[in-house]
């Protein structure tokens, strides 16, 4: 990959979440680390639930819709939607289980592809921008968990008013 190339992509992994924990040096070696950028068409996958992760993703245009398909009915519910900058697949990445959920692009989107062969390595070789990477992670779960604690309390609040607010 040409140096410009790998700045221009540079530049999207730093101005994405994640390049608050790893820094400008740390966007540059995850750059000269992508296995390829992916464009994908309107309502086609990046994966799908079951499937095994071999690589992670951060959105670079448009959106993706996570998504719980139901194979009874064919219909789907959209768990969340990912915006530029949000990684995805980085849980399913780390435990090396299949994917809980998938991702589908809503409109035209485009991600960069991070995979295990190419990722690997940089443990060894800089521990430090992984542990960083790590730190993003688990800064997002915290976040997810977070949100549906309250969003659980919030349902528990309208049950328990029936429907008529805080009351």
């Amino acid at each position: 990959m040409k140096e410009q190339e790998i700045d221009r992509i540079a530049t999207m992994i730093y101005e994405a979440p994640l390049g608050e924990y790893i820094g400008r040096e740390g966007a540059g070696i995850l750059a000269e680390h992508v296995a390829s950028e992916r464009r994908l068409m309107g309502d086609e996958f990046l994966y799908r639930k079951g499937e095994e992760a071999r690589s992670f993703y951060i959105v670079t245009e448009g959106r993706l819709a996570l998504v719980r398909e139901r194979n009874n009915v064919g219909k789907e519910i959209i768990v969340h939607v990912l915006e530029k900058g949000d990684l995805t697949g980085e849980l399913s990445f780390i435990d090396q289980l299949p994917h809980t959920l998938s991702a589908r692009a809503l409109g035209e989107a485009a991600v960069l592809c991070f995979d295990a062969d190419d990722i690997k390595p940089l443990i060894t070789e800089h521990p430090t921008l992984i542990f960083n990477f790590m730190r993003a992670v688990i800064k997002r779960v915290h976040t997810v968990v977070a949100t549906v604690g309250e969003h659980e309390m919030e349902l528990r609040q309208y049950i328990a008013t029936g429907g008529r607010g805080r009351g």
